[in-house]
């Protein structure tokens, strides 16, 4: 295992970056911003097979620190906001939605 391949889960931020995201958050922000997993690699600067991997991953994201963050940001400047479990949501558990004020998702086309 390379030292950079944590599970993030453990750590809610890295460098003041929301860390935890499950596949099923990463499925559903893609779903949101109505982009297939090529767009979204080109707006985190990650790679296709990348992508298809976190995506495939069975709950939070396991990865490298850096393409967790790449991800992360790509999603928060695309204008979704990652809900992770805790968080002040009045709709409960984890999610993901479109930032207040955003209005339509900042996608390129």
């Amino acid at each position: 295992m390379c030292i950079n391949d944590i599970q993030i889960d453990a750590t809610p931020h890295i460098d003041g970056h929301q860390s935890m995201i499950t596949a099923a958050q990463l499925r559903a922000a893609r779903a949101l911003l109505g982009i297939d997993q090529r767009q979204l690699a080109e707006l985190s600067g990650l790679s296709v097979p990348t992508i298809q991997r976190m995506e495939a991953s069975e709950a939070t994201i396991r990865g490298n620190v850096d393409s967790l963050v790449k991800l992360i940001d790509a999603l928060g400047t695309a204008g979704v906001e990652v809900i992770n479990e805790g968080a002040v949501s009045s709709g409960g558990g984890r999610g993901v939605r479109l930032k207040a004020g955003s209005g339509s998702p900042k996608v390129p086309t």
